[in-house]
């Protein structure tokens, strides 16, 4: 059996005894239709099945109503809400987003730009992937005059309007805690690669050591993915140290999770024998056994901001430069039970008391 052939205006006008070009302008809402005319094209448009070539519309009208997003990955609540907060924005001025994975592959990233360029999307927003040094992709994307935001993983090297949060206070206000905690031997765990977060948080981990006058210890800084699997590995790989560290600070609340993992394994206490804190608010990090301190990124609202900066690049007048706008969130530090070493040995001294 042939496929049904693919259902156009055509077949709704002539359900309806109307015009084509009646058809086409009531589905874009024109004010000329009325109202009445409006829901009987859109409710035979419903019963035939029709499927709206958006292709096809942006080359007749120049926009689709489609926005690409690109992220590392699905599977993270903090991406996952982000998409949350540009939809939200989005949607209330009729447009729809295309989402995509990048998996932190490079060659993935620039296959998925191209993507979204050949389907005529009016604008592309992204959180570059962790393994990107070479922005030549999305320079393309510019240079077909396509607006780009970019929002938590940023580049300079791009001139354009991002979101982020400022990953440097964040990281200084967890060190901080730790230390006001009693921590002296804080580790940290970050990334190789050269992504604009990891190393701000590595830069305010320092400088709060620095500022305080805490030791730096090079060999307690641990470098990978971050991943859970990760922070389990560099966790052990701490704990073959002649001395531990009695704190740890992730850059990812899963290396902290992994490292917790690790500590209870061995049966080390955690926070009194080592203190713990991630970085992202990731929803298990308040169900874990202790609670895990870590930094909220306020993503939701990052979505927010960043869908509002998308759509006011439509706003600047064709003969003039957009002005790129940087939006810096302040992070919120959120103590819980993984980093109270002060209180947790205390509370066991009164329990050796009874």
């Amino acid at each position: 059996m042939g496929s049904k052939p693919k259902v156009t205006i055509h077949h709704i006008a002539e359900k309806l005894n109307i015009t084509a070009s009646t058809v086409s302008r009531a589905l874009n809402d024109n004010p000329r239709i009325s109202e009445a005319t409006k829901k009987a094209v859109i409710k035979a448009a419903k019963q035939l099945n029709y499927q709206p070539n958006n292709i096809a519309a942006a080359l007749r009208n120049g926009k689709s109503h489609l926005i690409g997003i690109i992220i590392p990955t699905a599977d993270r609540s903090f991406f996952a809400s982000v998409v949350r907060g540009i939809e939200e924005i989005a949607n209330r001025v009729n447009y729809k987003v295309i989402i995509s994975q990048s998996y932190d592959n490079y060659e993935k990233e620039v296959q998925t730009v191209d993507a979204l360029l050949s389907a005529r999307v009016d604008g592309i927003i992204v959180s570059i992937g962790k393994n990107t040094e070479n922005f030549d992709h999305f320079k393309r994307a510019q240079e077909k005059g396509i607006p780009l935001v970019l929002f938590d993983r940023t580049t300079d090297e791009l001139e354009v309007s991002q979101v982020m949060i400022d990953d440097y206070l964040g990281a200084y206000k967890v060190v901080e805690h730790l230390i006001q905690q009693g921590c002296r031997r804080i580790a940290h765990f970050t990334s190789p690669k050269k992504v604009s977060i990891f190393k701000e948080r590595l830069r305010g981990y320092m400088d709060a050591l620095r500022d305080y006058e805490v030791p730096f210890y090079e060999e307690l800084v641990v470098k990978s993915n971050l991943q859970l699997e990760d922070g389990r590995s560099s966790m052990e790989q701490l704990l073959e140290l002649p001395q531990w560290p009695d704190a740890v600070f992730s850059a990812s609340d899963y290396g902290a999770m992994g490292a917790l993992q690790v500590l209870k394994e061995r049966g080390i206490k955690a926070p009194q024998e080592v203190a713990l804190a991630g970085f992202g608010n990731e929803p298990f990090t308040s169900f874990s056994d202790p609670a895990l301190t870590t930094v909220d990124q306020f993503s939701l609202t990052m979505g927010r901001i960043t869908a509002e900066l998308f759509f006011e690049s439509f706003k600047t007048e064709p003969d003039k430069k957009l002005v790129p706008q940087k939006t810096v969130l302040k992070p919120e530090l959120i103590i819980r039970g993984s980093s109270l070493k002060t209180e947790a040995l205390k509370k066991d001294r009164e329990d050796s008391s009874v």
